[in-house]
């Protein structure tokens, strides 16, 4: 089996994928019924497991990404379903989860999510607050249909409605006592220059922020207070050069207060927060 893992991982560094080693382990483990296989230098694959990983490995030498190829990820202590339909989730959104967990108590509550996705800042939050129950909005079918099999996956299906439509889809249902979003905040210029697993495979609705990058939060920044109870909390997700220009726009906007930048683990501008009144 070492071999096996030795001979894919110099494939996928060819390929210029830099953690080709673990992501080879990630494969593996995902087509192994044994898990002593996996370690056994001795072990050999059967006709049908060795299909399956050549596949994977041909997948991903075309930079496809890994979480499309295994069908899930992993986000904050959850496993969830992935697709094209929906990007990845980050590790570092999880810095938006842990800042809405501060401003959350125990007693119930009502959260909304506007671009759930794969529902992974909203699963993870109600995962959290048993009380809580949460809206998630997206304007993609396709992300909903993911969210939707991610909560029946985790038993949320009773917690959690969701709605298609715009970001003022859900105002007739407001009061929330929490707004979170990952929205849309690459600038249109920017997209060439990502990597091929994001700018080939994840959604455009999910990425292109417009000229800027800010158009998502010029149209959310206005909505909060109509969203938001009277001193209701607000956490997005915005890019690492992004603080200083969303701080100054959210200033700008009426009854919202007590706005702060938040850096990721990297030191970067990562989540803006606030609330209305």
């Amino acid at each position: 089996m070492f071999k096996v893992r030795r001979a894919l991982a110099a494939r996928l560094r060819a390929a210029k994928i830099e953690d080709a080693d673990i992501e080879v382990r990630h494969m593996l483990r995902a087509i192994l019924a044994n898990g002593a296989a996996f370690a056994d230098p001795d072990a050999c694959l059967d006709e049908t497991a060795a299909t399956q990983l050549e596949t994977m490995v041909t997948r991903r030498e075309r930079r496809e990404p890994l979480s499309h190829i295994l069908g899930s990820w992993g986000f904050w202590s959850l496993d969830l379903a992935v697709s094209s339909d929906v990007l990845t989730p980050r590790p570092e959104t999880e810095r938006l989860v842990e800042l809405a967990l501060g401003a959350l108590g125990n007693d119930p509550c009502n959260i909304l999510d506007l671009g759930i996705g794969t529902g992974a800042i909203l699963f993870s939050l109600l995962s959290e607050r048993p009380l809580a129950r949460g809206l998630g909005v997206d304007l993609s079918p396709g992300a909903l249909k993911i969210a939707t099999t991610n909560a029946q996956a985790l038993n949320l299906e009773e917690r959690v409605q969701f709605i298609e439509g715009p970001w003022e889809a859900a105002l007739d249902m407001a009061p929330f006592d929490v707004l979170v979003s990952n929205p849309p905040y690459i600038a249109s210029a920017q997209i060439s220059t990502l990597e091929p697993e994001v700018r080939a495979y994840e959604p455009m609705l999910a990425l292109d922020g417009g000229a800027d990058g800010l158009d998502a939060y010029r149209a959310i920044f206005p909505l909060i207070p109509r969203y938001l109870k009277p001193g209701g909390f607000f956490a997005l997700e915005i890019g690492a050069d992004q603080g200083r220009a969303l701080f100054n726009l959210a200033q700008n906007q009426k009854n919202v207060y007590k706005i702060e930048i938040f850096q990721d683990l990297a030191g970067r501008d990562r989540v803006i927060c606030g609330y209305s009144r």
